[in-house]
């Protein structure tokens, strides 16, 4: 059962509330993850095997390229996570309350002059 929160809830991405269809998946990102494995290991290689300088250039550019990628993709899709835990505001197997659903509680509790209370 998949409880998603309201939009105006969730954070903003590119002006609009995140949704998880948009933008790059799991896929995308293992994708792009094997290809920097693969570079970072062929990039040193290229020197000790005595590659063109032009074919070892190009590697480490790659390398820098698909770093920058991996970790703008890790960031969305860690925001993709948030936002739906963010909804949730509950752990999935848990006993104890989390500190949202404290604050919560004491807000119901304190409804007449608390302190820090403006009136």
């Amino acid at each position: 059962m998949s409880i998603t929160p309201a939009p105006e809830s969730m954070p903003e991405y590119k002006g609009a509330p995140l949704d998880a269809d948009r933008g790059p998946g799991l896929g995308c990102f293992w994708i792009q993850a094997v290809a920097l494995v693969i570079a970072m290991i062929l990039a040193p290689l290229s020197a000790v095997l005595n590659w063109p300088a032009p074919i070892a250039i190009g590697l480490l550019f790659l390398v820098v390229i698909l770093l920058l990628l991996v970790g703008q993709t890790s960031i969305f899709l860690l925001r993709l996570v948030a936002a739906d835990r963010k909804g949730r505001r509950a752990p999935m197997r848990s006993a104890t309350k989390t500190v949202g659903q404290l604050e919560d509680e004491s807000k119901g509790d304190k409804g007449s002059g608390g302190v820090g209370e403006s009136r």
